[in-house]
């Protein structure tokens, strides 16, 4: 037998330190050190979503960017749905046609309903159909007093975390064919809170319930949703709304000892939109380096 030559998960990646770095929100990759990985070199598709469509939320960079990636080797075309970060969402359609695949981008504030609908509306009108909703897009910002939380960022928070993924998949369930998907992005936030991120957490509780809720109420019309719960993971999000230390130290609290990257979510959306996932709903999938979910 040959030797096993997979690498050891805890030093698959970079570990922690990461260089010292600071960005305003919403952060780009450009600037990301380490470079994150998203499946570019090692992401192999195998049809699994061949002729279908998705409308992924925060399709620009971090886990939209790995997920688009991964759909499109798969076989699917791609709506994108970004805030304003242009440079990373051309990279991302470019990576989207490198595989042979449709990508349209389009930019605004999903935190507004009528966005929302707008997406949904221009996913039928470019590819005639609507297979996957992925909602990933999110809006954190950290504090270490409840007193520096204002009433207008608690909202925000609200509007883009949650509101939208209501927005979205009510739009979205209109046109949906039975044997479609929506996955929500939770968090490991969902079960254990960091107080600094109180409303970014709170926000992700609510995403965990949706998705049981929701799950049960359009199980009769054939479409099955789930999310992803993600551990600490390598993103533009975490220079540019952590202080400098909790940067350097990302991921060393998981049983793995790192952040983990993009990439290494990939297959957990790929799973919850293919046929291979086609008696999961209602379930929140944890990627989190062995940090306990439930």
């Amino acid at each position: 037998m040959p030797p096993d030559t997979r690498p050891s998960p805890p030093t698959a990646h970079p570990t922690p330190p990461q260089p010292a770095q600071q960005q305003t929100p919403p952060g780009r990759t450009a600037a990301l050190r380490p470079t994150p990985d998203h499946g570019e070199q090692s992401y192999h598709g195998h049809g699994r979503l061949a002729g279908r469509v998705a409308l992924i939320t925060g399709g620009d960079s971090g886990i939209g960017r790995a997920v688009a990636i991964a759909y499109a080797r798969e076989g699917a075309d791609l709506l994108i749905s970004y805030l304003d970060e242009h440079d990373d969402a051309e990279e991302t359609a470019r990576w989207v046609r490198a595989a042979g695949r449709r990508a349209l981008l389009l930019p605004g504030d999903i935190s507004n309903e009528l966005q929302c609908r707008a997406l949904v509306d221009s996913a039928m009108r470019e590819f005639g159909r609507l297979d996957i909703l992925v909602n990933n897009a999110a809006l954190q910002r950290s504090h270490e007093n409840i007193e520096d939380i204002s009433a207008e960022e608690w909202e925000a928070t609200f509007r883009t975390n949650i509101h939208a993924h209501f927005f979205l998949a009510k739009a979205a369930a209109r046109v949906m064919q039975p044997g479609s998907a929506i996955i929500g992005t939770s968090s490991i936030n969902a079960k254990d809170p960091s107080p600094s991120l109180l409303a970014y957490a709170t926000t992700k509780g609510a995403i965990a319930n949706f998705t049981v809720g929701l799950a049960r109420l359009l199980a009769k019309q054939g479409i099955r949703v789930n999310s992803v719960a993600p551990g600490p993971i390598w993103t533009p999000l975490i220079p540019s709304t952590l202080p400098e230390e909790a940067v350097r130290d990302f991921g060393s609290n998981t049983p793995l000892g790192r952040a983990g990257q993009p990439a290494e979510l990939a297959g957990a959306y790929v799973l919850l939109a293919s046929e291979e996932g086609s008696y999961i709903t209602g379930a929140i999938l944890p990627v989190t380096g062995g940090r306990p979910m439930w």
